[in-house]
């Protein structure tokens, strides 16, 4: 079903949820939710923030407590969990049967520690990872991955599925966190490459105007490159790995060319270097007539032989 199916579906059973942390998240998900039709209480830090969501019909609480006797369900869209402990550590008391759905990012093993905390205090924690930017939150473009206690997921699903599509992947809380944090590797390591791609080509005169259209498009065809003739997670769930396409020594021979073209051209290293080592690794590990695939031996153990 899509988020845009899911919010027609929620506007039929209007419900109360209290969210905290405006930042440009926060407001689109404050305005999806009240478009919707729930009735939404807000609260921030900066006051003046919450000026807007206001305007557009939220409830505006004067200090944390008020905002979370609001509902017995919140959102928080914040920097990080110490902003959830900050915000509602000296309230902690009042968490008794609440469901805190947790938006921020934070490392896998942190998440797992406030869901005791929550559970101390007699509530239940629901950890989400968003996979959209704000201008997409509300649309069937957004999607939200989520983990941990399964029955306050599935009591706040409709609710949440105002924001963007949400997917349950189990009761462990660091879950989400994970495959958000993979996604997000995923996404900061192309645009690292990307600008350094750009660097380099910088150094022969080319302009970023002139390249970037090009190399935007390579970064955009990975996926069907990769996919075409092979399924790579087959390769990798099987631990078979055949060269039949490409072999790591040929793409390792061409990692080698990149850092000497980086070295000759004084860009920096630390990028092609690390992709090179995941070659050489490879190769080491014997794998150098097997496909790129291969080179998962070597990330999940890095310093034994594969």
């Amino acid at each position: 079903m899509s988020a845009g199916l899911n919010t027609a579906a929620s506007r039929e059973s209007p419900s109360t949820v209290t969210l905290i942390g405006l930042g440009p998240m926060g407001e689109a998900m404050t305005r999806a939710l009240v478009a919707a039709g729930h009735h939404v209480t807000v609260w921030n830090r900066t006051a003046s923030r919450a000026e807007g969501v206001v305007a557009d019909g939220a409830t505006l609480a004067p200090d944390p407590s008020t905002a979370l006797r609001a509902s017995s369900l919140l959102i928080l869209s914040l920097t990080d969990y110490r902003a959830m402990y900050a915000i509602l550590g000296d309230i902690a008391d009042e968490l008794e049967g609440r469901t805190i759905v947790n938006l921020s990012s934070e490392s896998p093993a942190n998440t797992r520690e406030a869901a005791a905390w929550a559970a101390e205090h007699g509530a239940r924690l629901v950890v989400g990872g968003v996979m959209a930017a704000a201008p997409m939150i509300g649309t069937p473009a957004a999607s939200v991955y989520y983990s941990g206690d399964q029955d306050a997921f599935e009591s706040s699903r409709r609710l949440l599925a105002t924001i963007g599509e949400p997917h349950y992947l189990g009761t462990d809380p660091g879950l989400a966190q994970l495959m958000y944090l993979a996604h997000l590797e995923v996404f900061l390591t192309g645009l690292s490459a990307l600008l350094h791609a750009t660097a380099l080509l910088g150094s022969a005169g080319l302009t970023a105007s002139a390249v970037m259209p090009g190399l935007l498009e390579t970064l955009v065809g990975i996926g069907e490159v990769v996919v075409e003739g092979h399924e790579p997670w087959v390769q990798i769930d099987s631990g078979q790995y055949p060269g039949d396409l490409s072999t790591t020594t040929m793409m390792g021979a061409s990692a080698d060319h990149v850092v000497r073209a980086s070295q000759d051209a004084g860009v920096d290293l630390t990028l092609p270097r690390a992709i090179q080592e995941h070659y050489r690794r490879a190769i080491s590990h014997g794998h150098g007539k097997d496909n790129w695939t291969s080179l998962i031996e070597g990330l999940r153990r890095p310093t034994s032989p594969s």
